[in-house]
């Protein structure tokens, strides 16, 4: 006979799933004290000399990291920029990136992340959304974002050229004599272009801020991160200083055996996402990491970097890792230096973690969580009690139910599929200036709905199974199907459109969309991904359009995605 709900609420309460951690791993992490601010200063005071950035070989140390940073946070202060303004990024993994993501932070902005590949539809109605007085951009968009309407437009635009950070870009800059350097570092420019773009180099050329400007506070808003949140309508969720300095504690307290100021993390991940931001720009400064950092994922990259500085720690998503399985049967491929791989962002296959592993002969786990939880909220244990093919535990001081997805008052038996519930320090605050979505997805007592199809073993380790929310993964990133359907319906020969996921063999989603054409219209699918690319982001396309008679609908009209999505699965 299945247990009571109160039972199976008493047992999860009890948090049985304790006795699978690693040795040494805390069940609780102590409250965090410190915001991000003073955790870069402390990783500068602790490893000032030791690489903090690594890019196309040009090193950064801690304490030249710190000095830039402080350049970086004046610059912000000199263009008008007050505690609780919103700074936008729109870069790639960089230097710069890093240093503008701390320097935002270091005068109490609130930072607001942004994939610098989204079109000017894309990046304009997020710019409408939190309305940021200052955007620091990669030159390749710079213009796009200087051509947004004035009220949407931010006063400033700093423009970055990646270059400028590469080794060549170092050494012209230590070439120049001193006047010459001081007559930059003068010349920050407080007047923008026409366009309102200033160069980094203007930027980053200003004095020091001073040491006694007021720094945030614990519970101050760090991060606004877009994301399609539970309900597939693009929204901007709110994480405080302390949620993400949390999830970097918990995620330092996860992994037994890391060496402090010695480890070396490969940021492929992008920082602009929630996963890559909290591992490479947030846990890994906390341990004094050497972070490489890769503009993007390219096996041909990271196997040019690995002789030179060889990964310890890798986090990335299923396929990274089976790329760079494939490559290490290549004899100038050695991969037995990363001791740790933490995969997210989509389900991970058992024959990929058994390719990784004979391949470098270290661990690679599986995790769980999501934008809103900072990001991790689960892991499997790295050690011999991980389970694959399970998301694994619950994090250090995190707990979790299994309801009813009517009724989260609900509570459901253990073994029986339900909606995930998180509680934690890492989850999020709520969605900017959206209280009644905030309502709904935030619950009494702190409990987030994960919108997540669950089922928990008596132990405690969890696999997913559904979803409720209906967004589509792909490649790790969100993609809410509404967006996409809109977009298809802008097409002229379009009468109607529906986008699911459809899961791949090697897991995550494709985005794949059934359409009806109007009468008389041919149906033309190269042509409709065409039309599709000039509006929305590359991972956004679908990878299939299928011409259909009809859609399946609700009595009161709504497509049903979840009968679209088998019968383009059975196709």
């Amino acid at each position: 006979m299945p247990e009571s709900a109160d039972t199976t609420a008493s047992a999860l309460q009890g948090r049985p799933w304790l006795h699978a951690y690693a040795a040494g791993v805390p069940h609780d992490i102590d409250p965090v004290d410190e915001t991000l601010v003073a955790l870069l200063e402390n990783a500068v005071s602790r490893y000032g000399s030791k690489t903090a950035l690594e890019f196309f070989g040009a090193e950064t140390s801690y304490a030249e990291l710190g000095e830039q940073v402080s350049r970086a946070a004046n610059a912000l202060r000199k263009l008008g920029v007050e505690k609780g303004d919103r700074v936008a990024l729109v870069l790639p993994n960089c230097p710069q990136h890093v240093v503008a993501f701390y320097a935002a932070l270091r005068i109490g902005a609130i930072v607001v992340e942004h994939n610098p590949t989204y079109t000017a539809r894309e990046l304009r109605h997020q710019f409408e959304v939190h309305e940021a007085v200052v955007a620091i951009v990669w030159d390749k968009v710079a213009d796009l974002v200087a051509e947004f309407p004035k009220d949407v437009a931010p006063s400033a635009i700093v423009s970055v050229r990646m270059t400028d950070a590469l080794p060549w870009g170092k050494r012209l800059a230590l070439r120049l004599p001193v006047p010459a350097v001081r007559e930059r570092r003068d010349a920050m420019t407080e007047k923008p272009t026409a366009k309102g773009i200033i160069r980094w180099d203007q930027f980053a050329a200003a004095r020091r801020l001073p040491r006694k400007w007021p720094a945030p506070a614990l519970d101050d808003t760090a991060l606004l991160q877009l994301t399609s949140g539970t309900t597939g309508v693009p929204k901007a969720a709110i994480l405080s200083h302390r949620n993400l300095r949390s999830n970097a504690a918990q995620g330092r307290a996860w992994v037994p055996g890391l060496r402090e100021g010695e480890e070396t993390f490969y940021a492929v991940l992008p920082m602009f996402h929630a996963y890559g931001l909290t591992l490479c720009l947030t846990f890994a400064v906390s341990i004094g990491a050497r972070i490489v950092l890769f503009p993007k994922f390219d096996v041909d990259l990271v196997v040019g970097a690995l002789k030179k500085s060889p990964p310890t720690f890798l986090p990335g998503v299923p396929p990274i890792y089976d790329a760079l399985s494939r490559a290490s049967s290549r004899k100038d491929v050695d991969l037995s230096s990363i001791r740790f791989a933490i995969s997210g962002a989509m389900s991970l296959p058992i024959p990929t973690v058994t390719r990784w592993e004979e391949a470098t002969g270290g661990l690679l786990v599986e995790g769980y969580g999501m934008t809103e939880t900072s990001p991790v909220a689960l892991g499997n244990p790295i050690g011999p009690t991980r389970r694959p093919g399970t998301v694994g535990v619950p994090f250090p001081s995190t707990e979790i139910r299994v309801v009813d997805p009517d009724d989260p008052a609900v509570d459901r038996d253990l073994g029986e599929a339900g909606e995930l519930l998180v509680r934690g320090p890492q989850v999020f605050q709520g969605y900017w200036r959206r209280p009644e979505e905030t309502s709904a997805v935030l619950l009494e007592d702190g409990w987030l709905r994960t919108g997540d199809i669950v089922t928990v073993s008596e132990d405690g380790f969890v696999t997913v199974v559904d979803r409720v929310k209906e967004l589509i993964i792909t490649g790790g990133f969100n993609v809410s199907p509404s967006e996409v359907e809109q977009v298809l319906a802008l097409h002229p020969d379009v009468e109607a459109a529906a986008v699911v996921g459809v899961t791949r063999p090697s897991g995550g989603e494709d985005v794949v969309a059934a359409v009806v054409v109007k009468q008389n219209a041919v149906f033309d699918a190269a042509g409709l991904k065409d039309f599709a690319r000039t509006h929305l982001a590359a991972y956004k396309v679908p990878k299939r359009v299928v011409q259909v008679d009809d859609l399946p609908r609700s009595q009161i009209g709504k497509v049903l995605r979840r009968q679209v999505r088998e019968r383009l699965t059975v196709r």
